[in-house]
């Protein structure tokens, strides 16, 4: 069993300076892209731009595609219906590629490295990051905090 805490954070309304501070405060030390869209509006956060300000301040990224939420899970959790993002997305993370990646996953947790998985949604209760992380709580016995950055 490991014993370790697993970070969740979302960029809705937070800066990408305000992300990083966050994360820095947090000790994490690397980032888990839970999107399956990595390109973004919000300034700052689209996969690439995102990465390279992560690295100048020595955190790692990794992008688990198959983490994240199929259109029809996205549209949901945007018309505020979780239950039905939760039952899409528990049955995507069904398919072998999302249990190859929770594998993945799993195998980063227990390296020991403070992590935190990120996505768009700022509410962790509205986003399939809390279904992952719930994952991992089962498996692997670990505590389970939500960051937040202060809004833009």
């Amino acid at each position: 069993m490991v014993m370790t805490v697993l970070n969740t954070i979302g960029y809705e309304q937070a800066t990408q300076g305000t992300m990083l501070d966050e994360l820095d405060r947090a000790g994490v030390r690397l980032v888990i892209d839970t999107r399956a869209v990595t390109s973004s509006r919000r300034p700052g956060f689209s996969k690439h731009q995102f990465a390279a300000a992560l690295d100048e301040r020595g955190i790692a990224y990794v992008h688990l595609r198959a983490l994240g939420t199929p259109k029809e899970g996205r549209l949901a959790a945007r018309a505020g219906k979780t239950d039905v993002l939760e039952r899409i997305y528990s049955r995507h993370l069904e398919t072998p590629q999302a249990r190859e990646e929770l594998d993945e996953l799993a195998a980063l947790v227990r390296s020991g490295k403070k992590l935190c998985l990120l996505c768009y949604e700022r509410d962790p209760a509205r986003c399939h990051r809390s279904f992952i992380a719930d994952r991992m709580k089962k498996r692997l016995g670990v505590t389970v905090e939500h960051l937040f950055c202060a809004p833009a």
